[in-house]
């Protein structure tokens, strides 16, 4: 057996598949056959004993074994395992033993985790040098997953460790993804309860020089909430495509709702667009969701001037306001079905106990952050069920060197 470090070469039959090679050959396979494929080529051309494929859950706390047969395979822990250590890390993880070693690998594209590839070694053979290559086809895989969920349901049916509800199918299908990194900024959210969402929700697009962000949350339960909610998203989506500003996006998904609702439901929204030259932020405040920042070493609120929800009223102006970002702030965009949580002597989430969370996560990444803020909940409600949906959205800016955005106090 030749070293599989360099990627591409293989002792004994087989054609080699190195470099581009991978992604050329994952394109070419089914959808569903995609995993398959991956690990033939580990076997092939980086000497494998064996693979196997775990996606992350919609709680974002269990790594789910993709099989032919759904839940046939316990899960494992996203925090408490070998994989929960290269899936939180994003970092590949090696596990020595007597047996042989076994290399998990994060599954991710543009710093959306997806989940994690373990590959076992036998005895005796040395991964150092192969961890590069096996990254390689991780991400490969990665990129492929994301196309091959227009085609298939193998690995959405994968993430679930139960079944989701109408409505939180609707919601989940909504979202861009659980987080996202660029050199300017990273993001990470999670709405809760995973598999029974009704209200809340975000979207985002970034381009060459601005990062769009909207977290909303639709009034009601149930379908009717998640109608809402897809119809205010889509509606900002149709107006951003056109290339309309701010301002603009929110009328014209207010006119869509107050069409359609007449004022009987409406939506709480925040509309952000971060200038990622220089960090100024044009903000509207529609409702209910809020903003904290962490800079410094303080957590505080960021004011803005309330208007009215979208679809609430007839032809509603909205205007913007603004405010800066600097290097190394962390903003937290939060529902009220986190800030206004009571504790059972009646003191909101949002007065004190937020503060000390910000605090305690501000050493996780923001991807893992929305997860351990939203943990902390039911035992900060005393252990009653919650009387709403939550969800938490956190964003780190790092801003552009060499720009605005790249200096500044801190």
């Amino acid at each position: 057996m030749t070293e599989g470090g360099n990627g591409g070469k293989v002792s004994g039959g087989g054609k080699a598949v190195g470099g581009g090679g991978v992604e050329r050959v994952l394109r070419g396979a089914a959808p569903h056959e995609l995993f398959e494929v991956v690990r033939a080529i580990l076997a092939r051309e980086h000497g494998a004993a064996g693979a196997e494929l775990l996606m992350a859950d919609y709680a974002s706390a269990r790594l789910q074994p993709v099989t032919a047969q759904p839940f046939t395979t316990d899960s494992v822990s996203a925090y408490n395992s070998a994989e929960g250590r290269a899936f939180g890390a994003q970092e590949p993880h090696v596990v020595a033993g007597a047996d042989g070693a076994v290399v998990h690998l994060p599954v991710s594209v543009r710093g959306d985790r997806l989940g994690v590839l373990s590959v076992r070694y036998p005895a005796g053979v040395p991964v150092a040098g192969r961890i590069g290559p096996l990254q390689d086809v991780a991400d490969a895989l990665a990129h492929e997953i994301l196309v091959a969920d227009r085609d298939t349901d193998f690995f959405l049916q994968a993430r679930r460790a139960k079944r989701l509800t109408l409505a939180a199918e609707m919601q989940w299908q909504l979202l861009p993804g659980r987080s996202c990194s660029r050199p300017e900024y990273d993001l990470g959210a999670q709405l809760e309860p995973a598999y029974a969402i009704f209200g809340d929700s975000f979207d985002w697009s970034a381009s060459a020089d601005h990062l769009t962000l909207t977290v909303n949350n639709g009034m009601g339960e149930g379908i009717d909430a998640a109608l809402l909610t897809s119809l205010a998203v889509s509606a900002l989506r149709n107006a951003r495509r056109a290339g309309l500003g701010l301002a603009d996006q929110a009328a014209l998904a207010d006119q869509a709702l107050y069409g359609q609702y007449q004022g009987r439901l409406h939506v709480a929204m925040l509309l952000l667009r971060f200038d990622l030259d220089t960090g100024e932020v044009e903000v509207i405040d529609a409702g209910s969701p809020r903003v904290w920042r962490l800079r410094g070493g303080v957590v505080e609120p960021v004011g803005l001037e309330a208007q009215l929800p979208l679809g609430m009223f007839e032809d509603t102006v909205y205007t913007c306001q603004r405010f800066r970002v600097l290097p190394g702030d962390r903003l937290f965009f939060l529902s009220d079905g986190v800030y206004d949580v009571l504790s059972p002597a009646g003191e909101p989430y949002g007065l004190h106990a937020l503060t000390r969370a910000v605090m305690n996560t501000r050493l996780l990444p923001p991807s893992q952050v929305p997860r351990a803020l939203l943990e902390e909940l039911p035992g900060y409600r005393g252990g009653v069920d919650a009387s709403d949906d939550a969800m938490v959205v956190c964003l780190d800016w790092h801003g552009r060197t060499g720009t605005d955005a790249g200096v500044g106090e801190r």
